[in-house]
């Protein structure tokens, strides 16, 4: 099938700058940001691992993960049908529809989904924001990508532990404000936080994103990484940055 043929209306096809793959968006949908990029190549995943991805939306991280070798198998859970429908067409455009499988489906029942200790390696970039009392349209897309309508941070560890083998490793992109939370949940739920790292716009700025690694019963010990700095004063990537998107 050639790549005209995979694109439906509105839909483009997205150079990801890594090995050749490419991924197909549609920006009435939620597209993917600079926080899945990091937390792919924040991840550290075994390289004989199966990965599952929770609330994959565009397949973005399981795709990316494909492209740099990390892990054997990829698979995407994602609740959205037609989004979902749209990241297995990304995996068909890459050639890699035998090694990654994107999944319609519900998180919140994924006991239902999966046998428990099923995979080595566990991503997700969830919902940020907590369901709040403003105007909202529950069925919107991107609201449904942006906020927990339909899965909170405890329901994704929850998940994610269920689905992790002992010694498997679980990767996340969060907001730093969520933080006390976050290291509640995973020692809960015997996911113990072994690496941290807070990225920042502006050197000068505080913290907006922190990418977060835990690792199924293991010992306390928590490593806080240097700072990701994206941005020089005059706007400009900073060479970091761009080494993590390929272009130095």
């Amino acid at each position: 099938m050639s790549d005209i043929e995979l694109l439906r209306e509105n839909e483009r096809i997205d150079d990801l700058e890594e090995n050749g793959f490419r991924i197909i968006q549609n920006p009435f949908y939620f597209c993917f940001g600079m926080d899945s990029v990091l937390l792919a190549n924040f991840a550290s995943i075994k390289k004989g691992a199966d990965v599952i991805d929770l609330g994959t939306g565009t397949g973005i991280i399981p795709i990316l993960l494909a492209a740099k070798g990390k892990g054997r198998s990829w698979t995407g859970i994602e609740l959205q049908a037609e989004i979902a429908e749209m990241a297995e067409r990304s995996t068909v455009l890459n050639h890699i529809e035998d090694t990654c499988r994107i999944v319609t489906g519900d998180v919140r029942n994924i006991r239902e989904m999966y046998e428990p200790a099923t995979f080595g390696a566990v991503t997700t970039n969830p919902p940020y924001m907590k369901e709040s009392t403003g105007i909202k349209n529950p069925s919107d897309t991107k609201y449904i990508s942006r906020h927990e309508a339909f899965l909170n941070l405890e329901e994704v560890i929850s998940a994610a532990s269920y689905l992790l083998k002992t010694r498997g490793t679980f990767s996340m992109v969060h907001r730093p404000s969520r933080l006390p939370e976050i290291m509640e949940l995973m020692r809960k739920y015997r996911l113990e936080p072994k690496r941290m790292r807070l990225v920042q716009p502006y050197i000068d700025k505080e913290p907006n994103m922190v990418l977060v690694e835990g690792i199924k019963e293991a010992g306390s010990e928590l490593r806080l990484l240097p700072t990701l700095v994206v941005y020089e004063k005059d706007g400009s990537y900073t060479e970091e940055l761009l080494g993590i998107y390929g272009k130095i």
